[in-house]
């Protein structure tokens, strides 16, 4: 072999290697719907303001600015006075629509082990009078590099934003009545 070819062979195998090690995290989506009995200004009338998450279970209070404009900010606390606390902002927001969209600016991974986390909100007419909502998100596990710990795993964070949305949908669902 010649010394050329040897080099540029070694050179595709550093190459691989380094991409190899070098593949980090995927984006991880979560989608959940519930159908509600009631009609959806309804629904809108409850989750519609970003300022206000009370129907969600796990939020103790919420305190923000700017209400539905975009950019509005909020801070949720969740399980008590004193509890963990979680930073959005509203980047999209449709009366009309009924939707509207956020980003986590701020959380503690051992709170929810997510990074990079957007989520969108939407309230749609079902042929029956009442109303699906759909809670989607897309974000990054907890631990950014490779081997994550489990608890910052994707699985991890799989689970814990599917089971904020499920609370939240369950609650919905308690609230307005199943329409199935």
């Amino acid at each position: 072999m010649r010394p050329f070819s040897i080099l540029a062979a070694l050179a595709v195998l550093v190459l691989t290697t380094l991409s190899a090690q070098a593949h980090g995290p995927t984006r991880q989506k979560v989608t959940l719907t519930t159908e509600v009995a009631a009609p959806p200004a309804e629904v809108w009338a409850v989750i519609g303001n970003f300022q206000d998450m009370s129907w969600l279970p796990p939020v103790f209070s919420t305190t923000g600015e700017g209400g539905n404009d975009i950019d509005a900010t909020r801070v949720l606390t969740l399980g008590a006075e004193d509890g963990p606390t979680v930073s959005e902002v509203l980047y999209k927001f449709s009366d009309e629509k009924m939707s509207y969209s956020y980003r986590i600016t701020e959380v503690d991974v051992a709170v929810l082990p997510v990074t990079n986390y957007s989520s969108h909100l939407t309230v749609k007419p079902t042929d029956g009078g009442g109303s699906l909502i759909e809670w989607r998100g897309a974000f990054y596990r907890g631990y950014p590099n490779n081997d994550p710990p489990a608890e910052l795993n994707d699985e991890a964070a799989i689970a814990a934003v599917t089971g904020v949305y499920t609370a939240g949908l369950d609650a919905l669902t308690a609230r307005f009545g199943s329409s199935n």
